[in-house]
């Protein structure tokens, strides 16, 4: 670079130097110069502000059940060095609130303290609180303190400035907070937070509860699971969907079923962990070669033929599917079926793994249902039942819980479930159509 250059850019430098050492202001109807301080706030300085925050506000005694997380806002920030930048003759008259804000303000000596200093100094006033009364102690400063620690203000910005007047520097911090605190009523101040186990007063709106291994309690913030649902360990959220994405051989709306089932000649439902067979084709991967009318009977008993589905439906979807293959849900009429069928369902191998409660596939539909016309069960044929097999202290739903299972943790006795649970069921066809089959054959 030529010397006329250099020296071009010397004194470009050095005008501006002296355009930003020259640089007044007014406050107060009083000059003052104004310095820009040497270092300004930088993101790393933004987080420690705001983390010493919230780890203060997780300490107060008593404890607070409502107190929310600190985010960081470059628009109060803005505001706070705008503050700053005034040079304020006195602090604490600039401090208080204005549009719903909050402001804590203070000013030392050039290099005397950080500012992580000044928040300590500021918590510290905490001491002289009397949170019982709302009360500070008499001559003494609370007001920082309490505004540090109001539960609701969710948002801070901050920012210091150097600044000069008759030859004497002093020092500018200040936080600007949204929404404010120390409001009054009848000139009593509302106390900062509610006392109570931490989290436990926090809004629908920020019921998250916000905790690091330095804090003591525990901060209300805006959930970061949204959807309000986990995937377990073998899944991962879609927050945008609330769909969970599951690894492979998983499957289920929480990822909850170990699934390995390859559907040979038929269509995979994911969420049953089952396979819809092409016509033709059954068994629980599709596999096997079948004869009309496209199934085999899984047990005979006195002629009838019951079925057991592989997948799993709600009462109704059940009801029509069986119906679908000429058929109706399962009737149990007597013991001996009842026995036959227990023994064969419990000898059953489970193929799906089921870990979620929600997901009934270990218990199964049959065709009972309670029906508030009649006050009483009947199949759907209309029957009333002349036998039943309901488990110790059931039915104990009728009117709410209108459909029977044979359920699982109950030897396979009978249980009245909401009809939209989803539970494999067993279909039931009687003689005369098994007798055309066989003839069709």
């Amino acid at each position: 670079m030529g010397v006329i250059k250099k020296h071009a850019l010397w004194c470009i430098f050095f005008f501006l130097a002296c355009a930003l050492s020259d640089s007044q202001g007014i406050y107060h109807g009083k000059q003052y110069n104004s310095i820009p301080p040497a270092t300004g706030l930088g993101v790393k300085e933004h987080f420690q502000i705001v983390s010493q925050h919230n780890r203060l506000r997780s300490r107060v005694h008593p404890a607070s059940a409502n107190m929310q997380k600190m985010d960081w806002s470059e628009k109060l920030a803005v505001l706070a060095q705008e503050r700053a930048s005034s040079c304020p003759l006195n602090p604490a008259l600039e401090e208080g609130h204005t549009d719903h804000m909050g402001w804590n303000i203070h000013d030392f000596t050039p290099g005397a303290t950080s500012f992580a200093e000044v928040i300590d100094l500021w918590f510290r006033e905490g001491q002289d609180y009397n949170y019982n009364g709302g009360q500070c102690r008499h001559n003494s400063t609370c007001q920082h303190y309490t505004q540090l620690v109001w539960a609701t203000s969710s948002r801070l910005g901050c920012a210091r400035h150097l600044c000069e007047k008759g030859g004497a520097s002093r020092e500018v911090f200040a936080c600007a907070y949204s929404p404010g605190g120390n409001w009054e009523v009848n000139g009593r101040l509302v106390l900062p937070y509610k006392k109570g186990p931490y989290c436990s007063l926090c809004t629908s709106g920020m019921s998250g509860c916000f905790k690091l291994w330095d804090h003591v309690g525990g901060l209300c913030e805006i959930p970061r699971n949204l959807c309000r649902m986990s995937c377990g360990l073998h899944g991962r959220l879609n927050i945008s969907s609330c769909h969970c994405e599951c690894a492979p051989g998983f499957t289920g709306r929480f990822c909850q079923v170990r699934c390995s089932v390859q559907c040979v000649h038929g269509r995979y439902r994911e969420e049953e962990c089952s396979c819809v067979c092409d016509v033709g084709y059954g068994g629980s991967e599709c596999a096997e070669k079948l004869e009309f009318p496209f199934h085999s009977c899984d047990v005979r008993i006195d002629g009838e033929c019951f079925m057991v589905s592989p997948g799993a439906e709600n009462y109704y979807g059940a009801k029509m599917k069986c119906q679908e293959k000429g058929g109706v849900l399962a009737q149990i009429k007597n013991q001996k079926v009842q026995d036959i069928l227990a023994f064969y369902l419990g000898q059953l191998e489970t193929t799906n793994e089921v870990t979620d409660p929600d997901f009934e596939t270990k218990n199964f539909w049959i065709g009972l249902t309670y029906k508030m016309s009649k006050d009483s069960f009947r199949w759907d044929t209309g029957e009333s039942p002349a036998f039943t097999s309901f488990a110790i202290g059931q039915p104990d739903n009728q009117g709410f819980g209108n459909c029977v299972e044979m359920q699982a943790a109950s030897a396979f006795n009978w249980n009245d479930q909401r009809c939209k649970t989803r539970n494999r069921y067993i279909c039931q066809f009687v003689p005369e159509h098994i007798a055309l089959w066989e003839i069709a054959r």
